[in-house]
Formats: structure tokens, sequence, C-alpha cells
């Protein structure tokens, strides 16, 4: 690929959120616009329903695993898993209040001042470890649910933080298999999104892997980015609530309509990159429609995959009007039995970790032949002629 003068800037590129503009290598995953996600070349619908410890290899050594180099990997992320006592006891002593993502990423900088080795390839192994067992103690204290079980990694990397939820009414046949596919399809995705680039912006200046994490997942945490799929869950609760379960596709359109001419927003629809429905949720659409059809959101969700595109799509403005993965992931995972909207956003910043953790580790330790990228510093105007920005 030729990288040399991509780009001429221009006034209008400036105060654009360096949408577009190159800046690095990713070596994990790529977004193509027509045909979705890829991890190391390969399609996410053929990593899909591989288990998560053969994606997350994949992912860190760039490669597929052998049976047996599989077999080794288990076992080395079981011996690294173990968060300690001290952790969890001052994860329970953080307030309760306020959302989830803000305990999150408490949370996390806490495991770094307890437990950092301060070497980027360690501690990426060992977050990616234990980051299920975290992202169980944080729901369960925020949640008021009784205090967490023993970890069991030995069960399996999403079997062991679905035995430590403690949400009534636990259906693990249910949810085991919809939390490993929300985890896998959530890894990661390119290197530009803003949590990515901002933990990795953060570790630039040798800030360590807890600490670069834990900005990360706040930069995921805002409504425009991660949060967004708690958001969609709640507009179908919502759209559910205002047409009911059995309601028709014209009634879809004609609300739908309604909240656009009231300038309402619709959730769920576009993408910053994609102009096809995203792979990922075509993915949550066919186990959804095998396995939870009969459920009241599944039903709006389905119906909505069909009446958003065709209402979105009469304004010629809009490039993108499909269903991206929040449109659906969120109401599977509550029709499976996880029916808590406020930690949707916490399982995509538990799976992300993963994608996250391994970019920090190419551009501290790989990237520029061993070097490392640079401190990030991207170049500002000064304006006093608040005209020139707009």
């Amino acid at each position: 690929m030729d990288t040399d003068a991509l780009f001429t800037i221009t006034r209008e590129n400036l105060d654009t959120g360096l949408r577009g503009y190159p800046v690095g290598y990713c070596t994990t995953s790529a977004v193509d616009p027509n045909r979705g996600l890829f991890y190391i070349g390969r399609p996410i619908v053929d990593l899909a329903y591989k288990e998560p410890e053969e994606v997350i290899y994949l992912l860190y050594y760039g490669k597929e695993a052998s049976s047996e180099e599989l077999k080794a990997f288990k076992k080395e992320l079981h011996g690294r898993s173990h968060i300690s006592q001290g952790l969890i006891k001052h994860i329970q002593a953080l307030p309760r209040s306020g959302h989830p993502m803000k305990l999150f990423a408490s949370a996390l900088l806490l495991a770094g001042m307890l437990e950092s080795k301060n070497d980027y390839r360690e501690d990426c192994l060992n977050l990616i470890a234990r980051i299920p067992a975290i992202a169980a103690v944080v729901i369960n204290h925020h949640a008021g649910f009784k205090p967490e079980v023993e970890s069991k990694p030995e069960l399996g990397y999403m079997e062991n933080f679905v035995q430590m939820l403690n949400i009534p009414k636990k259906n693990e046949k249910d949810l085991v298999p919809v939390m490993k596919l929300f985890n896998i399809l959530h890894y990661d995705h390119g290197g530009g999104n803003l949590s990515t680039f901002v933990g990795k912006s953060v570790a630039s200046g040798l800030e360590d892997m807890y600490g670069s994490m834990a900005s990360a997942i706040l930069a995921l945490s805002g409504p425009r980015h991660g949060r967004a799929n708690q958001d969609c869950l709640e507009f179908v609760e919502e759209i559910l609530q205002q047409v009911g379960e059995n309601a028709s596709i014209e009634q879809l359109e004609g609300l739908l309509r309604t909240k656009l001419a009231k300038n309402e927003l619709v959730f769920g629809f576009g993408h910053a990159v994609l102009r096809v429905e995203d792979p990922r949720a075509s993915i949550f659409y066919d186990l959804a429609n095998k396995r939870f059809s009969s459920h009241p959101l599944v039903k709006i969700a389905t119906l909505l995959r069909q009446a958003g595109p065709k209402v979105l799509g009469e304004n010629p403005k809009i490039s993108n009007p499909y269903p991206n993965v929040d449109a659906i992931s969120g109401v599977v995972v509550h029709a499976a039995g996880f029916a808590f909207p406020e930690y949707i956003a916490v399982l995509f910043g538990m799976a992300r970790v993963v994608g996250i953790a391994r970019q920090i580790v190419y551009e501290r330790l790989e990237a520029r032949s061993g070097k490392g990228t640079p401190i990030v510093r991207p170049k500002y105007f000064y304006a006093l002629d608040e005209s020139l920005s707009g």
C-alpha cells in the first residue's frame, strides 16, 4: 500500500475528529465498508462460534492455534486469571451510585495499583485473563447482588464469567453461548475507534496497561460509543411498550417516521465505516430467530430490522440506513436472561479489553522495529477569529 501523500489537509478537514485520517497500523483487525469486520484477515462470521480462547489466541499471536498450542494457552490464561481478595475488597468499597462503567474504570485503576507488573506484554495477558472475574465483581457489586462466588477459570473463559454472575433466575444453558458470542464479536474493531485510540494514546505517554485501559473504558462509556448498545436496548423496550409485541411492519414504519419528524433519535442504525448491515448484527439476528423468536423484544427488533432501513433510506443524506450490532446485541443478551440494560456496556468493555490490550502491546513494543510509536501529539492551529472554525 502506498501511504505517501494520501491526503491534502484543508480547512474543511479541521474540527472533524480526525475521521478517516491514517495515523498508523493495526495488526489485529480491520473493517471493510462492504464486508464488515475481520480478525487477522478472517471474516468475523467464520470466528463467531469458536471458543473465546481460540479467537484470543488468534488476535494475540496473529495465527490460529494448533490443538496443543490452544491447550497450553488455555492453561496459561487459567494460571493468570486469579484476582486477589484485596482487589475484590477494594472494588466492593467503591460507591454504587452512577453508571457502572465508572465503577468498571475505577476497578481497572485499582487492579493496576495492586497487580500491575509494569510490563505491557505481561499485563496484557494478565488483564485478558482476569477481566471476566473483574467484570463479574463489578456487576455483582453495582447491582447489589449477593457477594461473588469463587472464580473457576477451569470451566472456560466465559463459562467462568457467567457462573460468577449472581443474577436472579440465571439460566446458564441460554446465557453461556450468548455471552460467548457477544464476547467474541466485540474483541476488536480496527485501530481508530475512540476507545482503542484513547487507550493507545494514553499508553503512548508510557502510562501502564491498566491506567491506559481505564481511560479506554471511559472513552467507551459515552453514548456516542459503547453505551450506544444500552440506548438501543432501551429504545427497543420503549417501542415494545408503545406498540406491543404483535405490531405490524406498517405500525413500526409509521412510528419511526413520526419520531424522525419530531427530530427524535432512531437507535441501532448506521455506522461510521460500514455501508451494509453489520455482519455482527446479522449473526445476532440469526441466533435470535433460532433460539428466542418468541421473545417480545426479539419480535420488535426483527420488525425494526425491516422497517428501519426502509424509513431511513427515504432520506438521501443517510449513507447507511442498515442495522449495526447494537440494534440486536443487547436484545439477545436480554432474551437469554441478562435483563439489565445498564450493564451491556460493561460486557462490551470486558470484550474490547482483548483487542485494545493487544494493540497497546504492538504500539509500545513492536511498532517501528521495536522502538514503539512516539507520544501522540497532533497539531492544532490557534484561531483567534472564531469564524476560522466554521
